[in-house]
């Protein structure tokens, strides 16, 4: 049901409701179709016409006389529901729907959309729509859509959920040039998602890069796990419409979804490797940029101009996006000094002057490109009536041509201006350089190469991990949820209970003692010792400061009778039906020197479970004050979460002689991920404020929400956690050897290398089909950072100071669940030990339990050893000599009910 080939590579279409009457869509349709040059067969299908478009048409889909591959519905929604009930009769297998009411009800009161689905369900039938524009394949001449400007072939898939963009970005890319291998209008995504096409298209061969336009996401972890896997493959671009409160309610009306913070969102592209753009301007910079294949080589940026004012515009875009401004050496000033006029600016940017004409261009060009000063380099003119537009291009691309080193270099060029730049542009064009109209563009689509850069290496980055928790402890934690929660459907607690609950997670809440008046307040404070603080306790009060709530530093008996009774006078004249639960007694936290943040694990309706990080304060805005991570986290995740935070001026630390220890903050905040993982009853806490000072973290506020919750645990995670329920100890026979079998790690990257190297070059040609050398760093990742969602790896280790993998099975579980590709690595010198067996036994079972249909394998003739497992194991196997391949296949489900 998930094989998108009908709809990606058809040979035949049919066009329900296809018309002669100019501008509606059965017509627009059919005219594209036609002007496209598709090979195939096309279709009408109409009751008015005998044919459209001069095409013999059809009365009805029962008429057609073979089952088109795709079915386009150019008809009203009122007829859909009998339509689709034909289209089922036929067995066709895809359905473009261009209907824009689908929502609205028959007249029996039932929604439309909803019964179609319920059709297309039975039969297997898969749906792109409804509100389609449709869909635009170049490399086939496939033009199905309504879409008054075409697209010609190229490289990139571009996947929306807006019609409208769709033209927009096809009229923009058909001025600049640029092509498409797919072109693709989602509408309401009711079926067909961004998921399936991530899927399919990170293996596309005519596709490099895949664009994607983002009203709203149902399915987070399908996408996450489809987003990342596609990633290493293909580069992405994310424009997410939606930013704003309003943005998100015009986001739901549009395509339906929840109302999900965009900070979340945000969050979810950058751990999914992507790269996000925010406009269409910065879309089409991206693309511009993107599309051409040469990866970026690093940060730092030489700027040439003959301007001194857009240079300095491109200065401060670089900077304020957190680039890297080159620097210039005395021997490359010293070189500048003899080609260029003694006015020139002696730094970067190099300014040329304004009579530079375009033998001053190509020298400072050469100097540069000599040098090791800069990664990259931005070319830059404004309109001069000494050097002409169109010339300095052509000199400038005749000297990179030239030039040796040129391919160590990012090369941007900004050729400002309309008229008499635009042949310019268009010679970079032809030449595949990089060119764009504004100073601020050229630098925003260079940051766009830096920050996918970063992306990548945060996907790629070899993570640590704070030390696990006992299992004690999370049992004890998770009695107590069940104690408090009982039949409850859901609960509030404050800091006085909360704080016995987060003690099993190891953080470090205030002690706080709960009073009814002010002799008690008064009581517990000579207790615990001065200075003290007292608080309002009300569910009704949200912000404490409403009634001047918080009363601090009180140091004697005094102080803390007035500010009680005061609190509570304030309270009961301003809040007279307020529900009022007493009074919060603390011990003054040492607030000289600390820092002061807000954390919080809120529940969204479309990502689960998510951590925010702020400054905080009682009038504190989290869609546009926090940062946002998706648990779950590790050491290394963290510690990009901290440094987004700062980058983005959500937490501002401030000069104090004792510095917040940042491995500390990374430290609670990957505890804080361990909670969300171990008790899904937690439905949102929020830290207000944690107080840091130095290496010390202490909750001093915290409001706890549990809420009853059944099924799997990890399924409310958008990304899915290491599954440690999965671990087991085994012993070997042979040498009476305790191991663990576990998932791998994303740590256990230098446990793997070293695994590796004590494999044998043989046996590692039979794993890989090919000669083996030193496996980098990015193909150390790839194994060792897996998404456990749709792919699992299990390891056999040795427990010992350093442990050692012996052994290693895979399974690359198909989106749809059909079959698992699984592959095995047993180290050389532990082979014969039964190893082997132990861990595709292990492979095999997860993939029973998981559903999965079938796995399968592929190893060469001669590998014996393995096919004989295989076969031992219930496999059957395929030896074909003429390609040196042997297959092995086990139906899943038949050997489970068996």
């Amino acid at each position: 049901m998930n094989d998108l080939s009908h709809f990606l590579n058809p040979r035949s279409v049919a066009v329900i409701g296809a018309s002669n009457r100019p501008l509606r869509a059965g017509n627009v349709v059919m005219k594209n179709l036609l002007h496209g040059g598709f090979n195939g067969t096309i279709m009408p299908v109409t009751p008015a016409d005998t044919s459209v478009c001069g095409v013999l048409s059809y009365k009805s889909v029962n008429t057609l006389p073979i089952i088109p591959d795709i079915a386009v519905l150019c008809t009203h929604a009122s007829r859909n529901i009998a339509i689709f009930q034909q289209l089922a009769e036929k067995k066709v297998p895809g359905v473009i729907v261009l209907s824009s009411d689908m929502y609205s009800d028959d007249a029996e009161g039932h929604q439309i959309q909803a019964q179609c689905m319920e059709i297309a369900r039975q039969a297997d039938i898969r749906i792109i729509g409804p509100n389609s524009l449709g869909i635009i394949l170049p490399w086939i001449n496939f033009n199905a859509s309504f879409s008054p400007v075409a697209a010609v072939k190229g490289n990139i898939a571009f996947i929306s959920q807006s019609a409208a963009l769709c033209t927009t970005v096809l009229d923009w890319a058909n001025e600049s040039h640029i092509g498409f291998s797919a072109f693709i209008s989602l509408g309401n995504a009711s079926d067909i998602n961004f998921s399936d096409l991530l899927d399919y298209f990170s293996t596309d061969r005519h596709t490099d890069a895949i664009l994607l336009y983002i009203d709203t996401i149902r399915d987070a972890r399908r996408f996450i796990s489809a987003a990342r896997a596609a990633s290493r493959n293909r580069r992405i671009l994310v424009i997410k419409a939606g930013r704003t409160r309003e943005g998100r309610k015009a986001a739901q009306l549009h395509t339906g979804g929840a109302d999900t913070l965009d900070i979340i969102y945000d969050s979810a592209i950058r751990r999914s490797g992507m790269l996000r753009v925010h406009n269409t301007h910065e879309l089409f910079a991206a693309v511009e940029t993107l599309t051409h294949p040469l990866p970026l080589r690093g940060e730092r940026l030489a700027i040439i101009t003959n301007g001194g004012g857009p240079a300095i515009m491109a200065i401060d875009t670089l900077l304020e996006r957190g680039g890297t401004l080159a620097g210039l050496t005395r021997d490359v000033i010293s070189q500048l000094d003899q080609v260029l006029p003694a006015s020139w600016s002696h730094a970067n940017p190099i300014d040329l002057v304004g009579d530079a004409g375009h033998q001053r261009y190509v020298a400072a060009l050469n100097i540069l490109l000599d040098a090791d000063i800069a990664d990259a380099i931005l070319i830059m003119h404004s309109p001069s009536a000494v050097a002409a537009s169109d010339q300095t291009a052509q000199s400038v691309i005749d000297a990179l041509k030239k030039h040796p080193r040129t391919r160590q270099f990012n090369i941007l060029t900004n050729w400002a201006g309309e008229k008499t730049a635009k042949p310019a542009r268009q010679s970079f064009y032809q030449a595949g350089i990089p060119t764009y109209r504004t100073p601020e563009s050229a630098v925003i689509a260079f940051m766009h190469m830096v920050n996918y850069k970063r992306n990548q290496q945060q996907l790629m980055e070899t993570p640590t991990t704070a030390d696990s928790l006992p299992q004690t402890q999370i049992n004890q934690a998770n009695q107590w949820i069940q104690k408090r929660l009982n039949a409850a459907e859901i609960i509030q607690f404050d800091t006085h209970l909360a704080g016995e609950f987060l003690r099993y997670f190891g953080f470090h809440v205030l002690p706080t003692w709960m009073v009814q008046d002010s002799s008690e307040a008064i009581h517990v404070a000579e207790n615990i010792g001065y200075p003290v603080a007292v608080k309002l306790r009300s569910p009704d009060i949200a912000h404490k400061s409403d009634v001047q709530g918080v009363m601090l530093n009180l140091r004697n008996r005094h102080e803390v009778s007035s500010a009680a009774q005061a609190i509570l006078d304030r309270t009961h004249l301003f809040y007279p039906s307020a529900n009022i639960h007493g009074l919060a007694v603390q011990a003054m936290a040492r607030r000289a020197g600390g820092e002061e943040l807000r954390v919080k694990i809120k529940h969204d309706d479309t990502f689960g479970p998510v951590i925010l990080l702020g400054q905080g304060g009682s009038e504190w805005q989290e869609a546009t004050e926090a940062e946002a991570a998706l648990p779950p986290l590790n050491m290394a995740l963290a510690e990009y979460f901290i440094a987004n935070a700062l980058k983005n001026n959500k937490i501002r630390f401030q000069r104090q002689p004792d510095p917040i220890h940042l491995n500390g903050l990374a430290e609670f905040l990957v505890r804080l991920s361990q909670l969300i993982e171990s008790c899904p009853e937690v439905h949102e806490i929020d830290i207000h404020p944690l107080l840091i000072n130095g290496d010390q973290f202490t909750i001093i506020d915290v409001d706890l929400t549990l809420r009853q919750y059944s099924g799997d645990a990890q399924g409310r995670l958008a990304i899915r956690p290491y599954p440690a329920e999965l671990e087991e100890m085994i012993s070997i026979k042979k040498t009476q050897e305790n191991l663990l079998i576990r998932p791998i790690l994303p740590e256990d990257e230098p446990c793997h290398a070293a695994f590796i190297h004590k494999v044998s070059k043989e046996d590692l040609y039979k794993r890989f089909f090919t000669e083996v050398g030193e496996f980098s760093h990015e193909t150390l990742a790839n194994l060792t950072q897996i998404d456990y969602d749709r792919e699992m790896a299990f390891v056999a280790v040795r427990q010992s100071d350093e442990p050692e993998i012996l052994g290693v099975s895979r399974a690359l579980i198909s989106p749809d669940n059909s079959n698992a590709e699984f592959a095995i690595l047993i180290r050389t010198d532990l082979k014969g030990m039964g190893l082997g067996k132990i861990l595709m036994k292990k492979i095999i079972c997860y993939c029973q339990t998981k559903g999965t249909q079938q796995i399968s394998g592929m190893t060469m003739p001669a590998n014996q050893g393995m096919l004989s497992l295989a076969r031992s194991l219930g496999f059957t196997t395929n030896i074909d000599f003429e390609d040196g391949t042997a297959t092995m296949q086990l139906n899943l489900q038949q050997e489970a009910g068996s």
